[in-house]
């Protein structure tokens, strides 16, 4: 029989496989924004694995307090392990769970955790009250958070054939100038994975407008 949840059951997992060999390297990697406890992704996984075997879910109503308890935590292993948990119980999440949402992905801001939450979670949310949804994710462009903007460009990164080409459009035309280099990247991968449904479209939306170069570059990888 499942225990009740419990995020300190995650913490004595991480901690009895810390490792300050590989944790340096691997803030390294991360341009030394974040410590590291050193649990290279398979290995994190299949404690995470263990953690969900052993306890039951949080109630939906505990989980953004849940998600906190180890997004908090300094070493960026926890932060993958809050977004795990949201993953997981992400079909309870609903559009009044927005605020909490935009507060996790400018909380210790990083291409890792945006481009975790954005497609799997926000995604997922957006979808499944449309319309206006929609109109969060236009609010949402206008924020003044790169990774705000980030987030919102690649919210459709999954929908396939579901994916609103106008609003994707509208979206990046508002960042399509950004000097940022992380803006760039996203709306190249956003119009590369639409791509994947539909080239046509790709080809001729970057053809018609004015994209910087490296997203230019990124959207037709794929594309002969």
């Amino acid at each position: 029989m499942k225990k009740e949840w419990d995020h300190r059951g995650i913490i004595e997992k991480f901690e009895a496989h810390r490792s300050e060999e590989l944790a340096g390297p691997m803030s390294a990697y991360m341009r030394n924004q974040f410590p590291f406890l050193g649990i290279k992704t398979p290995l994190r996984k299949v404690l995470l694995k263990v953690q969900f075997q052993e306890y039951r879910l949080p109630e939906p109503e505990r989980l953004p307090e849940e998600v906190w308890k180890l997004y908090e935590l300094p070493e960026r292993e926890y932060q993958y392990a809050a977004i795990a948990l949201l993953e997981k119980m992400a079909k309870h999440l609903a559009l009044a769970d927005l605020p909490f949402l935009q507060q996790l992905i400018e909380s210790k801001s990083w291409w890792d955790s945006v481009d975790a939450i954005a497609p799997r979670t926000l995604g997922l949310v957006v979808k499944n009250e449309r319309a206006a949804g929609t109109r969060a994710m236009l609010e949402w462009s206008q924020a003044d958070n790169i990774w705000t903007n980030r987030t919102v460009i690649l919210h459709q990164l999954k929908y396939k054939q579901e994916t609103d080409t106008m609003l994707l459009s509208r979206i990046i035309l508002e960042h399509a100038a950004s000097p940022e280099f992380f803006i760039q990247k996203s709306i190249g991968w956003a119009l590369r994975e639409y791509a994947k449904t539909d080239a046509d479209w790709v080809r001729s939306f970057v053809l018609e407008n004015e994209l910087m170069p490296l997203s230019k570059r990124e959207a037709m990888k794929n594309i002969n």
